[in-house]
């Protein structure tokens, strides 16, 4: 990957490793946040966050299950959880600001165009722009799709190089770890077979909408446009910190089409 001085990124970051306990885990958000300033010294830097619904559930316990209480809860956790991030960046002199997008946003090239337009206007100024779905409208995304997907579209349409997907998958592997304690991690793919797509994959966990499948179909999604994507964990950092700010592979997974 180059490392040409402020090249664009997209970091996103999922539910799992947000929250704990049915509430946003405040240390794991320094941990991110810490990262993501040293990367604003080397890149520009776009954040697509989940963990709206995880946030709002501390203020509204309500069935998850039934959409229109997911988006009611995505609706009271979304201001929380970007107030928790300017927390956080306030501690080193950093704001956000915060992007709701949708499908239909990149469906309509007025929308797409405006939406690129403000956040190369908070980059240029040093803000981090942090982008979710908008819940409490794109129904479709709650009940089938994920911020996995919507990274992708926000790396493409908004020029960036490479997605970052941090998780609690940290890397992909040649079989299920889950099944397979010999599993090993592929560090370089340069192409996903049709059958990868279609592998059955669940989520156990409670606010969460992704797995494997979803971010293959945004790595497939992006190589198919010559970018780049990264998956590595959201619980530990090293690997991603080695390799976005040391120049060093040492874990995870880069889909690219180079011969790397």
């Amino acid at each position: 990957m180059s490392r040409i001085s402020k090249t664009r990124v997209v970091v996103k970051v999922g539910t799992h490793v947000l929250s704990e306990q049915n509430r946003l885990s405040k240390t794991r958000m320094l941990n991110l946040v810490e990262f993501l300033v040293k990367l604003m010294d080397r890149y520009e830097v776009i954040l697509v966050s989940s963990a709206a619904v995880a946030a709002g559930y501390s203020f509204l316990k309500l069935d998850k299950n039934r959409l229109h209480n997911r988006q009611a809860i995505a609706a009271i956790g979304q201001p929380q959880l970007i107030a928790t991030y300017n927390k956080k960046l306030e501690k080193f002199g950093k704001i956000a600001a915060q992007l709701l997008l949708t499908a239909d946003d990149f469906d309509s090239r007025k929308r797409t165009y405006h939406a690129k337009c403000t956040v190369d206007t908070l980059i240029k100024h040093g803000i981090l722009p942090i982008i979710n779905e908008n819940d409490a409208t794109a129904t479709e995304e709650l009940v089938f799709g994920d911020n996995d997907q919507l990274s992708a579209r926000v790396a493409h349409y908004f020029d960036a190089k490479l997605l970052i997907l941090l998780s609690d998958i940290d890397g992909y592997y040649d079989s299920d770890p889950n099944q397979n304690p010999n599993a090993l991690i592929k560090k370089i793919v340069n192409k996903i077979d049709k059958e990868e797509l279609e592998i059955q994959s669940e989520t156990q966990f409670a606010f969460a909408t992704g797995g494997i499948v979803t971010k293959l179909k945004s790595a497939e999604y992006l190589l198919k446009r010559g970018k780049e994507m990264f998956i590595a964990s959201g619980f530990d950092l090293s690997d991603i910190k080695s390799y976005m700010l040391e120049d060093v592979h040492n874990g995870g997974t880069l889909f690219t089409n180079k011969k790397v």
